[in-house]
């Protein structure tokens, strides 16, 4: 008997739906910040064993729509609804429902097996984390309730076993070798966006999307050219910094990680773009892979 599922993990906005699926999977799939909306795309992260494939998915943090960008971000979120076999719903500590209310219904209705994973308890006297066990119980009756802490990899077995007793028998989806969903080109741009989102302040990490034009790999080494698009000039000369100095920094701390994710030497080189409004512009954002 072969079991295989999709596994999506839904949240508001920072409760730590990244670190999870890095500590489900085993692997740094997923880019971390202490921003809000680090997570733009809907990624996946595959666990395989002989016996089962699990399919877990991360998704963008849930929030009110402000542009066509967000707009598409809450899109993935909607199909993670939609191809669920077991939905994670993660809160932390503290908090009390979800940005939006018809979210929280359909989680709420929802046919499939429901996790709900609180988050963040190493920050808790354990008298509170049973307060919110309570809570939890009764905002969602049909759900079962996991405490956790995802940084600290605190109960995350039990719930990976959860995870896999609850899967449906079903071949795997993808072949067994495979990792995840996506191209090596994403994850360099995604590896170049979690450190500009790390070192610059206000709206820079939000009007910045990364686009890899070459990735030639060769025996020791991959030789990778990526633009760096901002919404205007103003941002174009903070990103660069004062001779560079900025970019430097981004460029090195990107390359050592994709040495450490493709175990191969790095040649890394990044230019910065203007693309006005690339967030607003439907061609712009079919681009970049949001719709």
């Amino acid at each position: 008997m072969h079991k295989a599922g999709f596994v999506n993990i839904i949240g508001n906005p920072n409760v730590g739906k990244s670190t999870l699926m890095n500590a489900l999977v085993g692997e740094r799939i997923s880019i971390i910040t202490n921003k809000a909306q680090t997570t733009r795309h809907r990624i996946l992260g595959i666990v395989n064993d002989d016996n089962y494939q699990i399919v877990f998915s991360d998704t963008p943090g849930i929030i009110k729509p402000a542009y066509e960008l967000q707009e598409s971000m809450m899109s993935f979120v909607k199909s993670a609804f939609e191809d669920a076999d077991i939905l994670i719903y993660m809160v932390e500590i503290g908090e009390k429902d979800l940005k939006d209310e018809a979210f929280f219904k359909r989680i709420n209705n929802a046919e499939i097996p429901v996790l709900v994973v609180l988050n963040k308890i190493d920050k808790s006297e354990q008298d509170y984390v049973l307060k919110q066990v309570g809570y939890w119980q009764e905002k969602l009756p049909d759900a079962e309730i996991y405490p956790i802490s995802a940084l600290k990899k605190f109960n995350i077995q039990t719930v990976f076993d959860r995870i896999v007793e609850l899967l449906p028998e079903s071949p795997p989806f993808y072949p067994k070798d495979q990792l995840t969903d996506k191209s090596e080109r994403f994850f360099v741009n995604e590896k170049i966006r979690e450190k500009i989102l790390m070192h610059y302040k206000k709206e820079i990490p939000y009007s910045v999307e990364v686009d890899t034009e070459e990735f030639n790999e060769e025996a020791k080494l991959i030789r990778i050219r990526a633009i760096i698009m901002v919404e205007r000039e103003t941002q174009k000369g903070i990103l660069i910094g004062h001779k560079g100095k900025a970019l430097k920094r981004v460029g090195i701390e990107a390359r050592k990680d994709l040495e450490k994710f493709f175990h191969k030497k790095i040649f890394l080189e990044m230019y910065v773009k203007v693309n006005k409004n690339w967030r607003s512009s439907d061609q712009q954002l079919k681009r970049f892979g949001y719709n």
